[in-house]
């Protein structure tokens, strides 16, 4: 025999939360993918961008560049 529930028959009156809960992931899943676009797009503005110059300063440090060769890359950096 069938029921004149529909489909969702085990549960009704409840239809309407899982429609929120689709709509509110499909919305969820849209701005998160808008967030990565912005975020990775051409011009991004990332927060842990580094400039030349830090760069430069960390070879330093390391010891992979030599105090005259550090100095006149600043200069040129300078420039």
């Amino acid at each position: 025999m069938m029921s004149d529930m529909g489909d969702f028959g085990w549960l009704p009156g409840f239809g309407w939360i899982f429609m929120l809960l689709f709509w509110g992931l499909v919305i969820l899943g849209i701005v998160a993918v808008v967030k990565w676009l912005v975020s990775t797009g051409p011009g991004g503005n990332t927060p842990n961008a580094r400039t030349a110059l830090d760069i430069l300063e960390e070879r330093y440090a390391r010891g992979e560049i030599e105090r005259e060769e550090f100095e006149q890359k600043k200069r040129d950096l300078a420039r």
